[in-house]
């Protein structure tokens, strides 16, 4: 009996769909139902906001690598209504996010559920979709990069337009080798000289910079010096 009733379900539903199936409105519902779980995906992250123009630079103070300072641009364009806050995040060796400054914005609170270090900024005002901020933010660090081989990463976690990334060495240590790393597809790549100049006070500055880089991947600047 039990197979009988599961061979007579099938048929049933279908003596009732084949007369619809023909009719225009039930082929857009047929669309729409496949369509929908991508929609509803797409929305799922899209996130708070977009990055149209992500640009950073840490700068090595002296050649032991004892300080350092980092800098960020963020021009961000709001994907929801009513954001009142912005999160921005830090990770490092030695003392990091020491006189920590941003603007727009108050840093209201700190925290590190793990080995970043999450940062809430309140936007004192709400932003709606399609409001547009540009954060500057600026922190420093100590003891951070001590070694002969160094890195720094750029972790893209928002839908972002365009990346650069500067490193900038002492004038008596620039950096003898360095390395682009995509981490999460396994993938390296050698910067060619070009892109490393020297600065008009003797300084030595690395670029790098890519065109709608890949969401969640973690782009790490790896050099010898």
């Amino acid at each position: 009996m039990a197979d009988k009733n599961q061979t007579s379900k099938p048929s049933l539903i279908s003596s009732l769909l084949d007369p619809l199936a023909g009719l225009p409105w039930f082929n857009v519902l047929s669309s729409l139902w496949t369509i929908l779980p991508k929609l509803l995906q797409g929305f799922a992250i899209e996130g708070m906001y977009e990055v149209l123009e992500y640009e950073s630079t840490l700068e090595l103070k002296d050649k032991k690598g004892l300080h350092a300072t980092f800098r960020k641009r963020q021009k961000v364009r709001y994907l929801q209504d009513n954001i009142i806050a912005y999160q921005d995040q830090a990770w490092g060796d030695g003392e990091i996010l020491l006189n920590y400054r941003c603007s727009p914005g108050i840093p209201v609170d700190r925290y590190r559920p793990g080995n970043k270090f999450y940062i809430l900024i309140s936007l004192r005002g709400v932003k709606n979709r399609g409001d547009e901020d540009e954060f500057h933010i600026e922190w420093k660090m100590h003891k951070s990069f001590l070694r002969r081989h160094e890195q720094w990463e750029t972790e893209i976690n928002h839908p972002t337009r365009h990346l650069v990334v500067y490193a900038v060495f002492p004038k008596k240590r620039p950096p003898l080798r360095v390395v682009l790393i995509e981490d999460t597809r396994h993938r390296s790549s050698v910067l060619q000289d070009s892109a490393q100049r020297q600065l008009p006070d003797g300084r030595w500055q690395v670029e790098w910079q890519t065109e709608q880089p890949r969401l969640h991947e973690r782009y790490i600047l790896a050099w010898e010096w």
